[in-house]
């Protein structure tokens, strides 16, 4: 298995695409503006307490209330209320907790109008991103994540990740983690810091403590609503939590983001920052690794699967379902062989597509009916195979008897949209039909405009492959008889990302040119 990055630095943002054996299995944009994501700190103000949904809805500088249920708020809620309270008035002049006295744990069952108040200050943690017309869903049980470990403060609890499955390797670094970590710190250890030296694991852990001395320091003197710790950008945090022996390459349209991911990568692994490669090819980036043509296929209601059958995906207000369909595929063994088939197939790129898409909450599939329980057993299993991989939780229900699986994942942040569709060519939308005869004149109109009035060098165009095709074809093309007219060679690019009758120019910095 090859796991690629591919990183797009764009005007708006950058996009991100994580590719496993050449597929897209997670698209992620960062637009350089990391408030309210997950892993956030914040120092909120409590805006009202309801009783009735034990929670409280709290002010921390969103547009919409964020909410934290009591079940949220933590067992040590208590001891981080007070050396919250101490450090902004500056009672608590250090950070470390050796010598805090914790208080008393929180009851499990508890109200949490014995707890909270309005109009108090709380420190919250973001668990989930804002959603539609929900504003972040919080939690006062602050955590911090680094590479191998995640530093629970107020507890001198260590947990193991379930995922390392060899009992002595849990042993050496549950040993390791009492032996280094300071007291009233409590320790979970990632599946990434298995077999992994003393030294990678003490730099974590004190790069964790660096951070919790930062958020002490901001807290002196604030007033809230104030974000006190923000989680890394979205590329660093990708890098973070999934950089492994399996990364064989990371490709980046940016050479000083690219140097920046560079020392990001040399820091947290050593002598694997060769990976990390500056893209200088001529096409779209997107379009070099095929990405752009798996959006268009992913991201639409209609999803293809590679032996002809196909995925029908509908959103409603309370759920996903998603409907399986064997289109022309057709099976030498008989109908049953081939449901199975069809089914497996389905299975895995369903797999891929909740991941890619971030679908949340819950997701009924429609499988195609099949009448052996041995087969229906062998697609749960199937389907619970190709479900490891995906870092959010979640759990399935075997298949009813009408062939449903029913798939409840865990949702923290918005899912991921493409408008796939495209504008109607000819009416561009409108409902006007122009003479698509004249779009060749137009493009070059704007051609000379560019070239002739503003002077422009170095310009290419960009259009629908298809349109590059016309432009290319015969021995004097259209593109030989500009070079002819203009003097200049004009290169054409072909581009899937744009519908048919779309184009755009862009300069020898491959950066678009406004007409």
């Amino acid at each position: 298995m090859n796991l690629e990055l591919v990183v797009d630095t764009r005007s708006n943002g950058i996009w991100i695409a994580l590719l496993r054996d050449g597929k897209l299995i997670e698209l992620h944009e960062d637009r350089g503006n990391s408030d309210f994501a997950v892993g956030d700190i914040y120092l909120g103000r409590v805006r009202r307490v309801v009783p009735s949904l034990n929670a409280a809805f709290v002010d921390v500088g969103y547009e919409k209330d964020a909410f934290l249920h009591y079940l949220d708020l933590g067992p040590q809620y208590h001891s981080l209320s007070r050396f919250v309270k101490e450090s902004m008035q500056g009672k608590q002049n250090v950070a470390d907790l050796q010598y805090f006295k914790l208080e008393k744990d929180i009851q499990k069952d508890g109200k949490i109008s014995n707890v909270l108040s309005s109009s108090q200050p709380i420190l919250v943690q973001v668990a989930k991103e804002p959603i539609s017309m929900k504003g972040p869903r919080l939690s006062s049980e602050v955590t911090l994540a680094g590479r191998y470990l995640v530093l629970v403060p107020f507890s001198d609890k260590i947990s193991v990740s379930q995922k390392i499955k060899d009992s002595n390797e849990k042993d050496r670094l549950k040993d390791l983690m009492n032996r280094i970590k300071p007291k009233n710190f409590g320790v979970i250890i990632r599946t990434v810091a298995e077999n992994k030296s003393t030294t990678d694991l003490e730099t974590d852990l004190e790069n964790l403590l660096e951070k919790w001395r930062g958020m002490h320091a901001n807290l002196k003197g604030i007033q809230p609503p104030r974000r006190v710790l923000g989680e890394l950008n979205t590329t660093t945090s990708i890098l973070r939590d999934l950089l492994n022996g399996n990364f064989t390459n990371i490709h980046v349209n940016d050479p000083a983001l690219a140097l920046e991911m560079k020392e990001y990568v040399s820091s947290i692994a050593p002598g694997r920052e060769k990976i990390v490669k500056n893209y200088e090819g001529k096409i779209d980036i997107f379009e070099r690794f095929a990405i752009n043509k798996q959006i268009k296929a992913l991201f639409g209601k209609k999803v293809p699967l590679p032996s002809g059958g196909y995925l029908i995906i509908e959103h409603t207000e309370a759920m996903h379902v998603i409907d399986v369909n064997s289109g022309n595929r057709k099976g030498a063994d008989g109908q049953e062989s081939n449901a199975l088939a069809t089914n497996v197939e389905a299975a895995e790129e369903i797999a891929r597509v909740l991941q890619l898409r971030d679908m949340g909450g819950i997701v009924c599939v429609d499988f195609i009916d099949m009448h052996e329980k041995e087969n229906n057993k062998i697609l749960f299993e199937k389907m619970k195979e190709f479900m490891k991989s995906d870092r959010a939780k979640h759990n399935m229900i075997p298949p009813s008897k009408f062939g449903i699986i029913e798939i409840k994942r865990q949702r923290v942040r918005p899912e991921t949209d493409i408008e796939t569709s495209e504008t109607c060519p000819t009416c561009n939308g409108s409902g006007e039909v122009t003479a698509s005869i004249l779009f060749s004149e137009e493009i070059e109109n704007n051609l000379s405009y560019l070239l002739n009035d503003r002077k422009e060098k170095g310009v290419t165009l960009l259009v629908h492959p298809y349109l590059e095709a016309f432009f290319k074809k015969g021995i004097i093309s259209k593109q030989w008889r500009w070079f002819f007219k203009y003097k200049q060679w004009i290169p054409v690019r072909g581009l899937t990302a744009h519908h048919l009758l779309q184009y755009s120019f862009v300069n020898k910095s491959n950066e678009e040119i406004t007409l």
